[in-house]
């Protein structure tokens, strides 16, 4: 089932307000696990997880920032409203 406008963008105000921080902090401690001597190894893995946390949520952010598709768009200022 999909989700409706409004899920998505709270379900993806959450993430990027409580989900990423808590990622970046996560991903900042595995990076200095593995490779605590190299800077490139670290830094091969931070731009690895950079990109890999927005895969399993591209659902979610995809068209959040387009109009609500089902609110009707006014197309003049004194239109009625539905």
């Amino acid at each position: 089932m999909a989700m409706s406008y409004k899920t998505r963008r709270r379900l993806s105000l959450l993430i990027l307000v409580v989900g990423l921080p808590a990622y970046i902090l996560v991903a900042t401690w595995l990076a200095t696990w593995i490779a605590p001597q190299s800077m490139l190894g670290e830094l091969a893995i931070y731009v690895v997880l950079g990109i890999i946390w927005i895969a399993p949520l591209k659902s979610v952010f995809k068209g959040i920032g387009q109009h609500d598709p089902d609110v009707p768009i006014k197309r003049f200022d004194d239109d009625p409203l539905p």
